[in-house]
């Protein structure tokens, strides 16, 4: 017996990938793992309750949004434009990383993270919500409740999740204009 399968066409970090043949049934999170090798997003709980498997959707108009990979067929994503954790940080020619995304250099100055199991989707939902702050800036008085409520659909096994607050709130309150007075 063989799988339906039909062809798939999308960008994944800033990489177009050409039409090719993926089982219909296929979630995103095994084309990711399968087809491409990109293993950063991780099968957590397989329900899309965790969040270790998010990546992010850039919109044409270039606003983010998260997307469960595990519980989200590859072909919703057809024609869209997907960044996983490999495509945070800046890379030279070779591949090799110059510089990471202000998310990932706060979490590391943070020490945000113990086993480091759930840090991509930690580092997707962050960068979401950075995003969403340049745009609509928030009171200083309403970061704590922005940050838990963006935050909080992510789960921490090991429960690291005062320091990943502590290393978004801090980066927030260090870039310019996201905060309000």
């Amino acid at each position: 017996m063989t799988l339906a399968s039909k062809k798939l066409s999308l960008t994944i970090n800033d990489k177009a990938i050409d039409a090719m043949d993926v089982p219909e049934t296929m979630m995103m999170l095994d084309f990711l793992h399968e087809y491409l090798n990109l293993t950063g997003a991780r099968m957590g709980c397989g329900q899309g309750i965790c969040n270790a498997c998010s990546v992010i959707v850039e919109h044409e108009d270039g606003t983010l949004q998260e997307a469960r990979t595990c519980i989200t067929g590859a072909h919703w994503f057809a024609g869209k434009k997907v960044r996983t954790v490999e495509g945070h940080a800046k890379r030279d020619a070779s591949g090799a990383i110059v510089e990471l995304s202000p998310v990932q250099q706060a979490f590391i100055e943070h020490f945000a993270f113990q086993c480091g199991y759930c840090t991509p989707g930690f580092v997707t939902g962050a960068t979401v919500l950075m995003d969403q702050l340049k745009r609509n800036p928030v009171a200083r008085a309403d970061l704590e409740k922005t940050i838990t409520d963006a935050l909080d659909k992510h789960i921490c096994r090991c429960t690291g999740y005062v320091r990943y607050y502590e290393a978004v709130r801090d980066l927030a309150l260090n870039t310019p204009g996201l905060v309000k007075a």
